[in-house]
Parts: structure tokens; C-alpha cells; sequence
């Protein structure tokens, strides 16, 4: 609940409840009556809190969304959206009323006088630019500030509950240490320990092939297809209602089952025939796309300025052709890829194991070692950020398989670890710490969220809603 500020996603509440805690900050507007309600006509309950229809309709009515908004969008949820904004708004309400939290009218003046939208260059208050305020959003004063009240309390409320979020100061310097020490390491590519692409001899490939027969067949087709524009269906090359009609009847034709060449017997087009088709990098456009869409047999498709008819006249799945060379590079790829990984899970292995040791790493390497240092946990200068992250968990003298964010991969040995200096002025220090409170408040809030998922039950009246979409229908 907490956790999910500024969210009025819909949910379905069954035995368990979830309340999306935040009010949007609407403008204000709407609309009158017509929708006849009393306090019995209830939409939601909130344990023995009634949610009726007449609270929804003013909750709408302060959202300024429009009635036609609304009726275009009910097969959006946007009632059900609103009802989850309301029953929201009705649980910080208790929430308030259960903690006894108040706020009087000096503070409200004072949240007023605050906004900068209200004050003159010198930053003192002009009570002509609330009047305009007032006047442009269609709101009268006493409602504005019950806004405001409003407002301030439900910032009472989360600043009562995230009470005492203050992380102790050696705990944050510990952290900052440790994400700010410096590593200092060894490093190889791995690349050249991995099996050349063309050493792969074709009993290799074709044995690769033999044991994953089922994932690398592949689906081809056999079909037609004709290129439409108004130069060959109208005779000029105007994109006018008169081709937008032929398209229209094209479309007809293919829902009344008409078969693609009586559809095009009367159209002086070009008919390109394509059989064993697959696509490649060297694919057309319009072919790949017609490939996507073989779900469906006979259909048309806008594609640029043209019209593509096609027609599907046959699927049939076979193996790889290694006398095609494009397909034998893409099967000695997959071969070589699994090399890599299973090279690269073998290392792993021995690392956890333990069966990794300095002159292991010193013959792989073959000499070509380098030396680099990584500044902090941020610092992704030499390997991608997840790499830094596992790198920094782990002690001297580890190894580790790490990447870069090219993917290449190198085997690293965390030489020397060095702590650095930790400047409590700077901004870097001030920004991790406001970082840490915010964590922990983040967390609070989410025990708070599991707090008020057992504390209210929230009941929806589903003909009431149902009852409230004809209204706007």
C-alpha cells in the first residue's frame, strides 16, 4: 500500500485487501447530479466504514475528468482506477483519525503563504495571485485549503510513521567505506582460450545438430504476395477515397473467404511467388513481415506507402541446410556460443571449489595479464555494474569471471584491497547518507504496508459499480 505512491492501479480485493495509500493531486471541476443515491447505496465498505456512491461521485467530481473522459474509457477501468483512488483516500483518513493527527489553521496559512506560486519577486506573499489561482482552476478558497489540510496531514502521517529512520552514523560510514574502497586487480580476456569458430570440424556440427534436432528445426512457408498502391488499383497515384475503397472491399473479400486469386483477377499487379522461405538478414522487409503474421493464411497489411495481399499456401518445419553457408555460420555459432559457456561453467566450478589457484590463473593467461584498479562500486570503467557489485562482495586474493558491457568476458584476481578517505563534507558522503535514510524509511513503509493489509478488509459492491458504468455509458 504505502509502497505503491502515486499508483491508482486497479486490484480485485478478496479476503486479503490492498489500498493503494496516496491522493493524486487533482485539479478540480466536474459535473452536477443525475445519479440518484442515498447513504445506503453503498459501493465499498472499509471494515464498518461505508464507501457510498454519493462519496464517488464527489471523489469524480474533484478529479476533473470529464464525463465523455470517462464513458471513452470504461473498458479501461477508469471507474475502477477512481474507486481505488477513493477507498485510498477513505483509508489515510482513518489512518489520521485512528493516529488523532491534527493540523490547525496557523500551519495551514503557513503551507499558503509558502507556495511560490503565491508570492511576488521578493518572496513575500500577493493575495492577487492566489485570487487568479482560485479563480483559473474553478475553486473556491475554503476548498483549496481543506486541500491543503488535507495534504499536510497525510504528510503527518507518513512523516509519523517513518518516525526515527535515521541510520546510526558508523553504520553509514562502514557502508560508505566499503563502496568507496578501492580494488586493485589482475585481469584476461578470455577469449583466446575458447575454441576457434572455423576448428569446428563438420562431424562436430552435424553431431550438434543430431542432439538438438527438435530446437533447430526451423518453419518455412510457401507463399504469394502482390505489392497494392493507387497506381495499380486506381490507375493514378493519388491515396484517395477511391483506393481506400478498394482496399476496404480487398478486406471484405478476404472475410468472405474469397480465395487470393479471384481477389486480384481483376487487378493488373505482379504476383511474386516465394517457396521454402525463411528469413534472413537479406530478407525483404515486406517478406519478413509476412513471414510474422503466417498465423494468418490470406490477409493484407499496410506496409510504407504500399498494401501487401499475401497468401500462405504451405508450412512445413525441416532441419538445418549446412549446404547453405548463412545457416552453417548461425549453427557454428550456437556451437561455439555453448563452447564458451561450458568452458566458462568449468572455471566457475573450480573457483567455488577451491580448485583455482594462482598459477592456474598465471598459465591461462598466457602471459597477457593486465593490471587496472576499480575506484568504487560505481566505478564501471573497466567491467559492467553487476561485475563491479560481485567483485566488491568478494575478498582478496578471490577470482572471478566477470564482463564488460561489450560482453566480453575476462577472469579477474582481486590483488590488494584499499580503503580510502572518507570526506563527510563533500556532496557524494551527504547524498549516500540521505540515500540510507531513504532505504530505511522505504522499508518501514513496507512493513507498514503489510500492517494495514491485516488491519482493514475492504469490500466492493459489484452491482453498485456495474450499476455506476451504465450511468456513465
Amino acid at each position: 500500500m504505502v509502497e505503491k505512491l502515486k499508483n491508482l492501479g486497479w486490484k480485485q480485493f478478496g479476503g486479503l485487501v490492498l489500498i493503494v495509500i496516496i491522493i493524486i493531486a487533482f485539479g478540480f471541476g466536474g459535473f452536477g447530479g443525475g445519479f440518484s443515491t442515498n447513504n445506503q447505496n453503498n459501493i465499498a465498505k472499509i471494515n464498518k466504514t461505508n464507501v457510498t456512491t454519493q462519496d464517488f461521485m464527489d471523489y469524480v467530481n474533484q478529479s476533473g475528468i470529464s464525463q465523455e473522459a470517462i464513458r471513452n474509457n470504461l473498458d479501461n477501468n477508469i471507474i475502477e482506477e477512481l474507486l481505488s483512488g477513493l477507498i485510498s483516500t477513505t483509508l489515510i483518513d482513518l489512518e489520521i483519525e485512528d493516529f488523532k493527527l491534527s493540523i490547525n489553521e496557523k500551519t495551514i496559512l503557513k503551507y499558503l503563504k509558502d507556495n511560490k506560486n503565491f508570492k511576488d519577486e521578493n518572496g513575500a506573499f500577493e493575495r492577487i495571485k492566489y485570487e487568479k489561482f482560485l479563480l483559473s482552476n474553478n475553486m473556491s478558497a475554503p476548498l483549496f485549503e481543506l486541500k491543503l489540510k488535507n495534504q499536510g496531514l497525510q504528510k503527518h502521517l507518513f512523516d509519523f510513521i517513518g518516525a526515527g529512520t535515521v541510520t546510526p552514523e558508523f553504520l553509514i560510514e562502514s557502508k560508505f567505506e566499503e563502496n568507496n574502497k578501492s580494488l586493485i586487480i589482475e585481469y584476461f580476456d578470455m577469449e583466446n582460450l575458447y575454441k576457434i569458430k572455423d576448428n569446428y570440424t563438420s562431424d562436430e556440427i552435424k553431431a550438434f545438430i543430431e542432439e538438438n534436432k527438435d530446437q533447430l528445426k526451423r518453419q518455412y512457408i510457401d507463399f504469394k504476395y502482390v505489392v497494392l498502391n493507387p497506381k495499380n488499383l486506381i490507375g493514378i497515384d493519388e491515396f484517395n477515397q477511391d483506393f481506400f475503397n478498394e482496399i476496404d472491399a480487398i478486406e471484405n473479400k478476404i472475410s468472405q473467404n474469397e480465395s487470393f486469386s479471384s481477389i486480384i483477377e481483376n487487378i493488373n499487379v505482379d504476383v511474386n511467388n516465394i517457396n521454402e522461405f525463411a528469413p534472413d538478414e537479406n530478407t525483404s522487409t515486406n517478406e519478413k513481415l509476412i513471414y510474422s503474421k503466417k498465423s494468418s493464411k490470406l490477409d493484407i497489411f499496410e506496409s510504407g506507402d504500399n498494401y501487401i495481399l499475401y497468401n500462405i499456401e504451405n508450412e512445413y518445419d525441416r532441419s538445418p541446410d549446412l549446404n547453405d553457408e548463412i545457416v552453417k555460420s548461425e549453427i557454428v555459432e550456437l556451437i561455439y556460443q555453448k563452447g564458451k559457456f561450458d568452458y566458462n561453467r568449468k572455471i566457475i566450478e573450480e573457483i567455488q571449489n577451491d580448485g583455482f589457484n594462482e598459477s592456474k590463473f598465471i598459465e591461462l593467461s598466457s602471459g597477457k595479464i593486465q593490471t587496472g584498479s576499480i575506484n568504487s562500486i560505481n566505478d564501471d570503467g573497466l567491467f559492467e555494474v553487476n561485475s563491479i557489485k560481485m567483485l566488491y562482495s568478494l575478498p582478496q586474493n578471490s577470482f572471478a569471471l566477470v564482463n564488460n558491457t561489450n560482453n566480453q568476458i575476462f577472469l579477474v584476481k582481486i590483488k590488494d584491497i584499499n580503503k580510502n578517505t572518507i570526506n563527510k563534507q563533500g556532496e557524494e558522503y551527504k547524498g549516500f547518507v540521505n540515500s540510507q535514510n531513504t532505504n530505511n524509511r522505504k522499508s518501514i513503509l513496507q512493513s507498514y504496508d503489510t500492517l494495514l493489509n491485516n488491519k482493514y478488509q475492504v469490500q466492493l459492491n459489484q452491482k453498485t459499480i456495474d450499476r455506476i458504468k451504465n450511468y456513465f455509458k
